[in-house]
């Protein structure tokens, strides 16, 4: 039917975007909550379901894709995500997916391929000729997402209390850093550790200072540029390990937050040895196609196209 209407819900650790789009690929309404990781935020449930709850008797709704982090990696976890979204959408078309498969189904548009995503956590993502899919990283901020803003974050911090303590060279991310939250530098240890402490998602929080690694290193800090570098490094890493499960010269590309940094994305396609192509849709459009695909579309280019479009100035309204 032409007046069909589909929802993509892309979750992550520190944001939920959720779009309604039509045939037409024209982006309807949308809505932005806060991360939805049941990893990291015990009240992840309430988060989603707070957002999707005004599409749930939408008129002509027929299908959702909701890609949602940590979705086919814990078997408990999983039953509970797949259990809100059929709660949620009980008489309509419906798929739960990894997040990262869904912003890799976005970015070639169903086509082989290599993502490495870098957000809040990372991992690689690939697709071979055969359709057959392999995952490489997404172990969490304990164990791994070596390459994500949190990493970077993190050892932002590590760098910047050893700089300050006289164990490495001074820095100009701590100035940066304290003056960005506010704090007195004055009395580093106590200000800084009042300030994790005082986290309520202190993952996010952490991740969100990569943004500041970033624009320092832009204006020349050594450290800085040493902590992307090193982040390429790993990210490099997660290429390397799953290019064998693709054909020889198998396209590769980006998704996550932490690729708006110009700086790592050369320096990560310097190691690689290859330029990645651009995404054919963002994460939320990958999402978008799932739920398409649930009712068979004749999708075409200018669906493709139009979806991009549209997605892009969502994305850049609400910041991301």
């Amino acid at each position: 039917m032409s007046d069909e209407l589909i929802l993509g819900i892309d979750g992550g650790g520190s944001k939920v975007l959720i779009a309604l789009a039509d045939k037409r690929g024209r982006i309807l309404r949308t809505a932005l909550g806060g991360g939805v990781n049941p990893m990291d935020n015990p009240d992840w449930r309430r988060e989603l379901e707070r957002h999707i709850d005004p599409f749930r008797n939408e008129p002509g709704l027929a299908a959702v894709g909701a890609a949602l982090p940590a979705y086919g990696e814990v078997a408990h976890l999983s039953s509970l995500q797949k259990r809100c979204i059929d709660e949620a959408f009980p008489d309509i078309h419906r798929t739960v997916l990894n997040d990262v498969d869904a912003a890799h189904l976005g970015a070639f548009a169903g086509r082989p391929g290599i993502l490495v995503l870098s957000g809040t956590g990372s991992m690689s993502w690939a697709r071979n000729g055969a359709g057959a899919s392999a995952r490489v990283g997404g172990w969490g901020d304990v164990i791994g997402d070596e390459g994500s803003s949190y990493w970077i974050g993190r050892e932002a911090l590590h760098l910047i209390s050893q700089s300050l303590d006289g164990r490495a060279k001074p820095t100009a991310l701590a100035k940066a850093i304290y003056d960005h939250l506010e704090l007195d530098i004055s009395d580093p240890i106590n200000a800084l550790g009042s300030w994790i402490d005082g986290l309520a998602r202190p993952r996010a929080g952490i991740a969100a200072l990569s943004i500041l690694v970033d624009r320092i290193a832009e204006q020349g800090d050594e450290a800085a540029i040493g902590l992307i570098e090193e982040a390429a490094d790993e990210l490099a890493k997660h290429h390397r390990a799953i290019s064998d499960h693709c054909e020889s010269g198998t396209d590769w590309t980006y998704a996550g937050g932490t690729f708006s940094s110009r700086l790592l994305l050369d320096a990560v396609e310097r190691r690689i040895g290859r330029q990645a192509i651009a995404p054919v849709l963002p994460p939320i459009g990958g999402a978008l196609l799932a739920a398409a695909q649930l009712l068979d579309w004749p999708l075409d280019e200018g669906w493709f196209g139009q979806i991009a479009v549209e997605a892009e100035a969502v994305i850049a309204r609400s910041g991301q």
